[in-house]
């Protein structure tokens, strides 16, 4: 099917293409004929001259092309040849499309078959003018950026004028010769435009040349579209397939001959391959520009890996480059689709994981496959084995002559040198082996017999002028450091070495030293490194880096230093007993030789022996000295492969040196963490947990959008979701009984939503409620420290859950009750009294009533609930006394939340005072039981009722559709009539009050909320008391009830009012109306009323006798005396 495609797109590109062919044929040969038309017949008014030149000058687009051509050839224009020349150029910058280009051709090919000698050639030089390059010495005076902005407006403004220039020398008006065409004129406009310019700003001019004209000026045709397949063909007909494929002609139309060419065959071959060498000069560009691209990243990397950051300046400029290159290969890949040519290889991310993909398991370019980081290496990170691995060669950077490196003799001298020193250490491990296996003193003195006579013969064969320096002559100077003396150098570069704290600097300096390295500048840097301050160990890394540098060159330097720390290190074992005046020395002295052995400079026999000295003696400071090494360089040498057997021998040896001494907590820990940081435990990683896309999604919805302007879009959400489902119930009762999850600030949001979902999902909220009350009991049996903070928000989420009217206040008060009585005996604190959940020096009980309080305290401000307020307050006191003496921030906080909730609360300044308001609340309650055991929710209802009452008062009174949460009053008021009741029959004494009353009552029907339809008979005649009647009418009705009663004695024992509701616009009226005690109506009415009275005085006298039993029982069970 591609093949198909490609093959009709292909049919496209030619068909359009011979049409643009006959177009340009058919213009070119009007353009050869002179156009004579007689000046007297045409108008040469100034006025229409000028609006002409005018219209020219605004825009030659297709939509002005009629106008203008009918002006053309009804104008002389004699005069105004070259104003019609400048303008045209002003014209043609507003073609946009190619139908206005053809529209300005057009143009300008009827104004040149009338003035061929005098308008065309000023407009090819104005033309010409347009589309050159800008001069390099008015973009040198340029900023980057406003260099930029030129060049952006001025390739907008030459892509027109291009493609023009273009058309023209198709159709015969720029011509390089009277018989040629002007195909060289455009290539030789375009080689001048490309050529003048570095930037390769005009390379989106070349590729909207090439987009239009690359078949008529290169006579490039598109290659063969691919060949595959059929998934339809048939066995043995690929052949014939193939034969009749390559008969097939690959190029642009056929029907196209030589000499129907616009352009000639050399004109066409020089562009071609002009375009195609410009190709490859970008493409080589295109590669310089990656590679530096990489190369910015690469030291980004590097910089954010010293500093931990990169800086803005810098990030800028990698951004910019970025955004450059981006822009060069989009051009590349534009010019290798036109020109038909690949793009160049770049390398691909795999090949820079090197800067890029630290501690990843890519390969390698050095193939060092076995260096990959693992948890387990002997590096920590891959910054840490860059250090101390990847040491710089200063043969890259200081001529051989220089370090006195000559050639392959040289080498191999330095091979037999290296030999000598590997053969000379392995003897001195196969000693410290037969000295740690405690061999027999005769075999140990032959090996000590066999060792000695080498060392001094080794220290003859050492030349004055080390293999590695120049040989008795000057060394030359840097260029930077050439107008002083080798001596001043030299000391300028130690004053620069402490100041050398990164690998950039300190490898600087390597080389720096290497132009002045002789003798005594090797002697004045091993004793300069010698005397390290002792507060500047930072500077011990850098300085083993240096000596690392080197010593492949220099390697007496390592050997002086090496050898000048195991003097210093045998010197402080001798002062073991002087351990505060040389404790700096002997921490400066094991961070030398730990670096030193990471750059294998210290040999791993001298190491692993300072270690056994330490350990033969395990006691004092070399506890402190094994600490040291075990953390400097124990991981090395646990992990390298000549020293690993060796080392872990030894640590086993130490650790059960550590089990049988008697060490103290400090020198315990010292070694503990020694131990495990040269040898962490092996442990699994971390598996993050898998969490199913609907968990994640509660999840983002709950911590994620929830705010105060998209609750409502949350609520929405969450009631799409599927609740039948167990597993999404489960996720959202985590979420909402876990608001330590979220913001503190976001707390009462989520127990907002918690009641909006209450209205649909009742037990959903219960069970919330359930959990809650339970993560605080839990908090109080356990009372661990890890969770205070977990125990702060939860608190937080009780009190928002009742301002939300999700559980009472009987609740609240319990909870406050338990977190000052909860754990002690009989329920009542003692001062100083050790009780394990509550020690007296823990005030974090005092901060969680604090929350409870600043949360919902002031809401109890009325009835009981105000009166149990203070009674909590009084204990709470008593219990604060109990305690230790309380902190600064824990009293600001309890004074805060006091003068919230009670602001003349006068606080009790002994525990006596407390104890005897304590008494007395007691006392007082006990006596008072039945008297201030009233109904809780009596109170609660009050404050609602009237919360409610005001917001109804600020809606409009008339709205019947307004929701009331209002209890419904007793049946025992009077009745008003509802419109869905169907007892509504000869209601009137009259005919004309019943006619009055049954329009009315049409009217009420159809005006009557959706809400009153939903309710059954029984509850309609309290629905409409309480939802129906404004509330005024409803307050004068329960004010004047026993007036109305009196009224209806009055009337007569025969009648029994009724008040009838009806509704003119937004208004509502009552009438009063008298209806027969004996009719069906008032009978059943009355009976009702007298049923409910009594149902009602026997439920309240229940729930007063149980409330009063409860609340005693209560109080003597938790305040026992």
């Amino acid at each position: 099917m591609d093949s198909n495609a490609a093959g009709a797109q292909g049919v496209l590109k030619v068909d359009d293409e011979k049409a643009r062919h006959a177009k340009r044929v058919k213009l070119k040969q009007l353009n050869t004929t002179t156009i004579v038309q007689e000046t007297a017949k045409l108008d040469s008014s100034l006025k229409r001259h000028t609006a002409l030149i005018k219209r020219i000058r605004q825009s030659m687009a297709a939509d002005n092309r009629d106008q203008i051509m009918k002006d053309i050839e009804s104008l002389s224009l004699e005069k105004y040849v070259d104003e019609l020349a400048g303008a045209m150029i002003e014209g043609l910058a507003r073609c946009k499309t190619e139908k206005d280009v053809w529209g300005a051709v057009e143009v300008i090919s009827a104004v040149h078959r009338r003035f061929p000698k005098t308008f065309t050639p000023a407009l090819v030089n104005n033309l010409s003018l347009a589309i050159s390059a800008p001069s390099r010495a008015s973009l040198a005076s340029l900023t980057p950026e406003q260099r930029e902005k030129d060049d952006s407006a001025r390739v907008t403004r030459q892509r027109p004028m291009v493609r023009v220039s273009s058309e023209l020398a198709l159709v015969g008006i720029i011509k390089d010769a009277p018989d040629r065409s002007g195909g060289e004129w455009i290539m030789k406009a375009l080689k001048d435009l490309l050529s003048n310019d570095p930037s390769l700003s005009s390379l989106p001019l070349l590729t909207t040349f090439l987009k239009s004209y690359s078949r008529p000026f290169l006579g490039i045709v598109p290659p063969a579209p691919s060949r595959q397949i059929s998934a339809n063909a048939e066995p043995g007909s690929l052949s014939s397939n193939q034969v009749q494929g390559d008969g097939e002609s690959t190029h642009f139309p056929p029907l196209l001959k030589e000499e129907e060419e616009l352009v000639e065959q050399d004109i066409r071959d020089r562009f071609k391959r002009m375009c195609e060498g410009y190709f490859d000069n970008v493409c080589k560009k295109l590669v310089i520009e990656h590679k530096r691209l990489q190369e910015q990243d690469k030291r980004n990397h590097e910089a954010y890996i010293r500093s931990g950051e990169i800086f803005e300046d810098r990030q800028q400029a990698y951004e910019k480059m970025t955004k450059s290159y981006e822009k060069l290969l989009a051009s590349c890949q534009s010019l290798s689709e036109l020109l038909y040519l690949p793009l160049p290889s770049l390398p691909t991310a795999s090949q820079k994981s090197e800067s890029i993909l630290i501690g990843s398991n890519s390969s390698q370019l050095n193939g060092d496959t076995e260096e990959v980081i693992t948890a387990g290496g002997k590096w920590e990170d891959e910054e840490e084995r860059r250090f101390f691995e990847d040491v710089q060669d200063l043969k890259d950077f200081v001529p051989s002559s220089v370090l006195g490196v000559e050639g392959e003799t040289e080498e191999e001298d330095s091979r037999e040198v290296e030999r000598d020193r590997v053969e000379k250490e392995k003897e001195e491990v196969r000693k410290l082996e037969e000295e740690l296996e405690k061999l027999n003193e005769i075999d140990t003195q032959k090996v000590n017999g066999q060792a000695k006579p080498e060392e001094p013969q080794e220290e003859e064969d050492v030349p004055t002028p080390t293999p590695g320096t120049p040989k008795a002559q000057t060394p030359p100077l840097s260029p930077q450091l050439a107008p002083q003396g080798p001596s001043q150098l030299l000391t300028a570069l130690l004053v620069r070495l402490p100041d050398a704290t990164n690998r950039a600097l300190i490898d600087q300096a390597a080389i720096d030293f290497a132009f002045l390295n002789s003798k005594a500048a090797r002697k004045r840097l091993i004793r300069f490194m010698s005397q390290v301050p002792k507060n500047r160990t930072d500077l011990l890394p850098h300085y083993s880096r240096l000596v690392a540098t080197l010593n492949k060159y220099m390697p007496d330097i390592g050997s002086e230093i090496v050898a000048f720390l195991d003097e210093e290190f045998r010197y402080l074992q001798r002062k073991k007993n002087v351990v505060k005046e040389l404790a700096e020395v002997r921490l400066k002295n094991i961070l030398f030789l730990s670096n030193l052995t990471k750059f294998r400079i210290v040999p791993a026999h001298i190491i692993l022996h300072m270690f056994k000295v330490c350990l033969d003696d395990f006691s004092g400071t070399n506890v402190e000295n094994i600490a040291l090494l075990l953390e400097g360089c124990g991981r090395f040498l646990l992990r390298s492969e000549d020293t690993a057997e060796r080392f872990s021998t030894m640590l086993e040896l130490m650790r059960r040196k550590q089990s049988m001494q008697h060490f103290d907590q400090r020198q315990l820990l010292l070694l503990e963490n020694a131990y495990y940081q040269c040898n962490p435990p092996e442990r699994a990683p971390r598996q993050e947990k898998i969490r199913t896309p609907m968990e994640l999604f509660i999840r983002h919805l709950i911590y994620d959008v929830l705010a105060k302007k998209s609750i409502d879009k949350v609520l929405k959400l969450l009631r799409k979701l599927d609740w039948e489902d167990d597993e999404v119930k489960r996720y959202l009762h985590k979420v909402f009984t876990k608001p330590w999850k979220i913001k503190y600030g976001n707390i009462g949001l989520l127990a907002m939503l918690t009641y909006d979902l209450q209205r649909y999902r009742p037990a959903f909220a219960i069970a919330v409620v359930d959990q809650v009350l339970e993560d605080v009991r839990r908090g109080l049996e356990q009372n661990v420290y890890s969770t205070n903070q977990r125990r702060l928000a939860t608190m937080k989420y009780l009190g928002e859950l009742y301002i939300y009217r999700l559980l009472s206040s009987s609740i609240v008060f319990d909870t406050l009750w338990s977190i000052v009585t909860f754990g002690h005996p009989d329920g009542r604190p003692l001062p100083n009294q050790a009780i394990p959940l509550d020690m007296p020096d823990d005030f974090f009980r005092i901060r969680l009533v604090c929350v409870l309080l600043d949360t919902c305290g002031m809401c109890f401000d009325r009835g009981t609930q105000k009166k149990k307020l203070d009674n909590f307050l009084t204990f709470f006191q008593y219990y604060i006394h109990c305690k230790e003496p309380l902190p600064m921030d824990v009293d600001f906080m309890l004074s805060d939340s006091l003068e919230a909730v009670r602001p003349k609360l006068e606080m009790a300044k002994t525990l006596e005072q407390a104890a005897t308001a304590v008494d007395e609340m007691f006392n007082s309650a006990f006596q008072t039981t039945g008297d201030d055991s009233g109904d809780d929710s009596e109170d609660e209802g009050e404050r609602r009722d009237e919360e409610e009452r005001d917001e109804e008062e600020a809606e409009d009174s008339g709205d019947p559709d307004s929701p009331v949460g209002e209890r419904p009053p007793s049946p025992d008021q009077e009745v008003v009539l509802s419109a869905s009741n169907s007892l509504q029959e000869y209601l009137g004494p009259s005919e004309e009050a019943d006619a009055e009353f049954a329009k009315e009552l049409a009217k009420l029907v159809t005006d009557t909320s959706t809400e009153s339809r939903k309710v059954d008979k029984k509850t309609a005649l309290a629905l409409w008391d309480s939802a129906v009647l404004p509330p005024t009418v409803r307050k004068k009705r329960t004010d004047e009830r026993e007036e109305d009663d009196e009224e209806n004695d009055a009337n007569g024992p025969g009648t029994m009012a009724f008040t009838v509701i009806t509704k003119k616009g937004n208004k509502q009226q009552t009438r009063q109306i008298a209806v027969p005690s004996a009719s069906a109506l008032a009978v059943h009415t009355r009976s009702a009323q007298l049923q409910d009275k009594v149902e009602q005085q026997h439920l309240k006298r229940l729930v007063l006798n149980y409330e009063q039993r409860e609340e005693a029982e209560e109080l003597k069970g938790r305040f026992h005396v």
